[in-house]
């Protein structure tokens, strides 16, 4: 049985032996929902890196206390991809982050881009952002991950150039791209961003903005794939073909 993960903050270091607590939504969760029992395996992360496997010593209403058996702490992802996903209607965005963050994504950007039905206007901004957090933050605890992304504020239209000199490298999905993914030359280290767009495709004025900023163009082959899928497919290849998936 692989232990359920959950996420607590840490003010100092913890060993080997030490007894924590977990308590707040955190601990409701592992009680109520997890239905976690005394002497089972649990891990709790800090989301920056501290993996922390222990036992659960007692369980009092919603609180629990957790007997700490190892500590470790994960080095980042050596090739840390951001996805930078158009909002699209009904919940296929919200399929995509979820996926790529199981998949590894170090960082999710929303794009509000020309053809993007869905709009976070007024309120709906920070309600979407706060959504997608969460999304993403239960993503990665059920994938085991102890790096967990974060959702920055969204971006619009042709903004979304202006990401370019923040990252190594930039692939926009075009399916009219000349280039294929698995033609472009992948690096093993440093940070990339992908650029997937809403339904409607990647307006021109966009394709023209990222490209001039230094964003290259890649097709995932002759098959036009959803918003809620491309993301998927391609951070998986980059991942395979820049020999990622290949270390543990």
């Amino acid at each position: 049985m692989v232990e359920p993960m959950f996420v607590r903050e840490f003010d100092s270091s913890v060993s080997e032996g030490s007894i924590i607590e977990l308590t707040g939504p955190e601990a409701k969760h592992a009680v109520s929902v997890r239905r976690m029992r005394v002497g089972e395996d649990i891990q709790l992360t800090n989301a920056v890196g501290l993996r922390l496997k222990g036992q659960v010593e007692s369980i009092n209403g919603n609180a629990l206390k957790v007997l700490t058996k190892s500590v470790a702490h994960d080095a980042a992802p050596s090739l840390q991809i951001t996805l930078v996903q158009a909002l699209a209607k009904g919940d296929r965005d919200e399929l995509a982050v979820q996926a790529s963050t199981e998949l590894g994504v170090s960082g999710v950007i929303p794009w509000e881009s020309d053809r993007s039905v869905s709009r976070w206007i007024g309120l709906k901004e920070a309600k979407g952002v706060e959504r997608w957090q969460s999304i993403v933050t239960e993503a990665a605890k059920q994938s085991l991950r102890v790096w967990h992304p974060v959702v920055t504020s969204p971006i619009k239209g042709v903004q979304v150039a202006q990401l370019v000199t923040d990252f190594n490298l930039v692939l926009v999905l075009d399916p009219t791209a000349k280039l294929g993914l698995g033609e472009s030359k992948l690096p093993e280290f440093g940070t990339v961003a992908l650029v997937v767009g809403p339904e409607g495709g990647i307006s021109d004025a966009e394709l023209e903005a990222l490209e001039s900023a230094g964003a290259h163009r890649v097709h995932l082959g002759a098959s036009i794939l959803r918003t809620s899928t491309a993301g998927v497919a391609a951070i998986s290849a980059i991942l395979a073909l820049s020999g990622q998936w290949g270390k543990k």
